[in-house]
């Protein structure tokens, strides 16, 4: 029985593949040509083509536009709100950044006749716009009166407020005169009433750390030629 088995295995051995060669041989063509590599050898993915290199790619954008009646034209960085466009740019620096999110009403200006928070618009959006700051309302040597009244009422204490104050100061009575009604108009349909409620509602954007609000809404009033407030109805000179 022995020398018959060894004849069967030489027999075998004699193919050209013993049943488990050949199933091995199969399983190694079969990885050669999945990996594309010898058997045993890591197969090598490609790596993706690298990028080209790229250049600047922040958006700009030219604008023109004129700021206390000077003409400018500027390339912008489409994010640059018209607060930074001012400062950082045209180093009007009287107009304060306070809170850059247009609740503490520091940075306010004059656009094309109108108060606006100058943190919360983009200087792209006002391609030839008439912008007034607080340096083109006045100068040292020719005050505003809206400027003349509050250093005569004491509108102030630190400062860094009153510019955008006085901005909306201004812009509050050109509203009344043309009729904008606001919160507390009782009536929307008639002209409103240029009263200190009027004046206090209106400038209630406008946020003063130092607390020196009667004193501003003084101020106002002198200008508007109403009755200072605590003076009886003794009327400004």
């Amino acid at each position: 029985m022995p020398a018959a088995r060894d004849e069967t295995d030489h027999q075998s051995s004699g193919c050209a593949l013993s049943r488990r060669g050949l199933l091995m041989a199969g399983a190694g063509a079969t990885a050669v040509t999945a990996a594309g590599t010898a058997p045993g050898v890591a197969a090598q993915v490609p790596s993706p083509p690298a990028p080209p290199p790229q250049e600047n790619l922040v958006a700009t954008t030219r604008v023109t536009l004129s700021v206390n009646g000077q003409p400018h034209s500027l390339v912008l960085d489409n994010r640059t709100s018209l607060l930074d466009l001012l400062r950082e740019h045209l180093q009007l620096t009287g107009t304060k950044k306070g809170c850059d999110h247009g609740q503490c009403g520091a940075c306010t200006v004059h656009l094309d006749g109108r108060r606006v928070n100058a943190c919360l618009t983009l200087a792209v959006m006002h391609e030839g716009a008439r912008i007034t700051t607080i340096e083109g309302l006045g100068t040292p040597e020719k005050m505003h009166p809206m400027q003349s009244a509050f250093v005569r009422h004491d509108g102030y204490q630190c400062g860094y407020c009153t510019p955008g104050q006085i901005c909306s100061a201004v812009a509050v009575l050109d509203e009344i005169k043309a009729g904008v009604p606001s919160h507390v108009t009782g009536d929307l349909t008639a002209r409103p009433l240029l009263s200190i409620d009027e004046l206090r509602e209106r400038m209630s954007g406008n946020l003063c750390r130092c607390g020196a609000y009667s004193n501003i809404i003084d101020a106002m009033a002198d200008v508007a030629g109403l009755a200072v407030p605590g003076n009886g109805d003794r009327r400004p000179a």
